[in-house]
Order: structure tokens, then C-alpha cells, then sequence
């Protein structure tokens, strides 16, 4: 490849087309006409000798050379913008902006309520939007601006949005203080005898992976009640027998109400991160409420690894 007649603007133009794989949708992202796109197109497929994209029932289908590009492209693309925008400063403290997070409750209780309380010292000018996480319509709720940010299982993401992760979460199991047949060293067999509390998100089921796992040694749960959201748990479970398995970031400053403590067999726990789309990539107010979320999670994983600790 000749890089002297290798422009930035192709590069871009590249960028946006593997992003929206669509030749008229980048063209209207990039303030270009459609023919002005489809001839820059051709230049990069003769610049990289491969058709990078394949017209598909519905746009087009990135080849393997593409997606190989899309990454290292990305990285270099945004060196180049943050130089160019260093110059610019976001000012929190003076700023005026609604900002749209979506999440399942359990993030909306550990990682955005301390968000936006930090919020209103820092960006008192900032709003904060709550909704509720829909995966399947997440990228065009993005597309239209509905949602700027989500957090959730980065894996769940569709390929066209960024990802970025915070933390790998687990479960614990909780009871209430002194409940009188929970302590460490707890046996499978006692486990599964407890009367449980389980977060059905469909709604209304009586079975996780998790019972699979005990069948397989010999046992079954105990489950007397199926709950639709995990703030539900910790309190009924504070105020009864019942036990049950949520994320630890939930029930992390719990511990003069419950019991908190390893399960006594494996339980596979998940990653959480941020998604947005990359009509906000480039936003300096988006870009430090984005970096105030993983400098929380950061202050957050480090007090909890203190505590572990003690």
C-alpha cells in the first residue's frame, strides 16, 4: 500500500462505513453525498486490495479483512481526535447536559445511585435519565439518542457500539445477622436445605443454572420465592430465613443487617462494562461522564479489596 495517497478523510470515511455498514447512513453521518462515499469506498478497496464490504440482504457484511481493521483503526483514529480536541475543556462544574443511562436495578443501586450523588457536587449542572435496559432495541435507542449509556454484560453488545469493561462481579450468599443455620463452612447439602429467595429478570422462574450444577451432585433447592428485581432480595431476606445469591457490589455496605458470605460451591458470575454508541464517542461532556464512572468503579474495587482484607 502507497500510504502518501492514503488520506485521513478515507480513513474516516472507512471508520464510519464498518460502524453503520450502510453506504447511505455514512454518508449522512459524514455530511457527504452517497456517490462521494461509494468512490471513496472503491479508493479503499484498491488501497487495501479487498472488498471490505460485501452488499447483504440489508447494507453490507464487513469481509474478515475489515473486522481485523476495525479495532487498530479505531485506536489510531482516536489519538488523532483527542490531539486535536485537547484544547477543549469540558468545565463540570459549569456545565449544563442530560445524560441518559440504562441498566438492570442492580447497576441503577451499585454504580449509578453513588454516581449521581457524586454528580451533583461536581457537575451540579448534569441530569441524569434512568431507564430500564432493553438489549434488543439498546443500539437503536443509541442510534436515536434516547439512551448515551449502558451498563451491562459488554459481551451483549452489538459489535457497531464501544465497549469498555469496569469489573468482573460474583455472587455471594446472604441471610439475615445471626441466622441460625447460616455460617461459614456451610455444606452443599445445607445450602440446598435453606429456604431461598431467586431474581427471575423474565419473571416468575423457580430455577437458575445454579440447580442444574446441584442436581449433578445429587441435591435440589430449596426455592420459596421468585423475585423480579434483586433490590427486592436483600430486604425481605433481612427480615426472615429466607437466603439467596446476589452480586456482592449490592449488599457491600450490608453488613450490620445481613450475612454475607462465600456460596459453598461454584457460582459463575459475570462482566459488567460501559456501552455507547459512536455518535457520543467524541462528546467532551460524554467523554468525563464516562471516565467518572470508571473512576468510581476503580475507587469502588479498591475498597472492596481493602475490606476483603481486614
Amino acid at each position: 500500500m502507497n500510504t502518501k495517497r492514503l488520506d485521513l478523510n478515507l480513513l474516516v470515511t472507512l471508520e464510519t462505513l464498518l460502524v453503520e455498514r450502510n453506504v447511505t447512513k455514512a454518508a449522512a453521518r459524514l455530511h457527504l453525498s452517497q456517490p462521494a462515499v461509494s468512490a471513496q469506498l472503491n479508493r479503499l478497496r484498491r488501497e487495501f486490495d479487498d472488498p471490505l464490504l460485501i452488499p447483504a440482504q440489508r447494507g453490507m457484511t464487513p469481509t474478515v479483512k475489515a473486522m481485523e481493521l476495525l479495532d487498530p483503526l479505531r485506536q489510531a483514529l482516536d489519538q488523532v481526535r483527542a490531539t486535536v480536541a485537547s484544547h477543549r475543556n469540558f468545565d463540570p462544574a459549569k456545565a449544563n447536559l442530560t445524560f441518559a443511562i440504562a441498566c438492570t436495578d442492580y447497576l441503577q443501586a451499585a454504580v449509578v445511585k453513588p454516581l449521581v450523588v457524586e454528580l451533583r457536587t461536581r457537575a451540579p449542572g448534569v441530569r441524569v435519565a434512568i431507564r430500564n435496559l432493553d438489549v434488543a432495541q439498546l443500539e437503536a435507542q443509541m442510534a436515536r439518542g434516547d439512551v448515551d449509556l449502558a451498563l451491562m454484560t459488554p459481551q451483549a453488545a452489538s459489535r457497531s457500539l464501544r465497549t469498555r469493561h469496569l469489573f468482573d462481579e460474583r455472587y455471594v450468599l446472604i441471610g439475615r445477622r445471626k441466622h441460625p443455620r447460616l455460617r461459614d463452612g456451610i455444606t452443599v447439602a445445607e445450602f440446598a436445605e435453606l429456604e431461598q429467595v431467586i431474581v427471575s429478570l423474565d419473571g416468575g422462574s423457580f430455577v437458575t443454572p445454579l440447580d442444574s450444577a446441584l442436581a449433578a451432585l445429587g441435591h435440589k433447592r430449596n426455592v420459596v420465592l421468585s423475585a423480579a428485581s434483586f433490590l427486592f432480595v436483600p430486604e425481605i431476606v433481612s427480615h426472615s430465613d429466607f437466603v439467596a445469591l446476589v452480586p456482592e457490589r449490592l449488599v457491600r455496605n450490608s453488613a450490620d443487617q445481613l450475612e454475607v458470605m462465600d456460596c459453598p460451591l461454584p457460582v459463575e458470575g459475570f462482566a459488567v462494562g460501559m456501552v455507547w454508541h459512536e455518535r457520543n464517542h467524541g462528546h467532551s461532556g460524554q467523554r468525563w461522564i464516562r471516565e467518572a464512572v470508571v473512576s468510581l468503579v476503580a475507587r469502588q474495587s479498591s475498597s472492596q479489596a481493602r475490606d476483603s482484607h481486614d
